[in-house]
């Protein structure tokens, strides 16, 4: 069942966007959550400080987000086997693509990259014709 309501997603574009420019300002980096997660495993130091707090507001704005709208609800078809299938193939593409839509659509586009664009707009056609496949194949 579906619950979009138009200002529940500005007031979530609003977020993503100012922790996306509050990460650029503040440390430099780009607030693409595969390279963020890639480098809290591998880095040590101060590098991997923000990095695992960037990591742990994700998280925790999940649990304020479930806290305050009793609990998420999460429905799947897919077996736990397609779900971590799923989660590899992601992984590897986004290694292959240079990064992840947060790192291209949210970022790169907004710094007119043309790489990102690129990328975003193959993200986009690849999810379109899965969901095509998926529910009329």
């Amino acid at each position: 069942m579906e619950h979009f309501t138009p200002v529940q997603a500005l007031v979530g574009g609003l977020l993503i966007g100012t922790a996306a420019t509050l990460t650029l300002w503040t440390s430099g980096r780009i607030a693409g959550i595969s390279g963020i997660l890639a480098g809290s495993l591998f880095l040590k130091g101060q590098e991997a400080f923000w990095r695992g707090l960037f990591l742990c507001g994700l998280l925790l704005g999940g649990a304020t987000y479930s806290l305050f709208n009793s609990g998420l609800e999460i429905e799947t078809e897919a077996t736990p086997l397609m779900t971590i299938l799923a989660g590899l193939l992601v992984g590897f593409g986004t290694r292959m693509g240079n990064g992840c839509t947060s790192g291209h659509g949210v970022c790169g586009i907004a710094r007119f990259s043309r790489r990102s664009l690129v990328a975003t707009i193959t993200f986009m056609m690849v999810a379109m014709l899965t969901v095509w496949v998926i529910r009329h194949v």
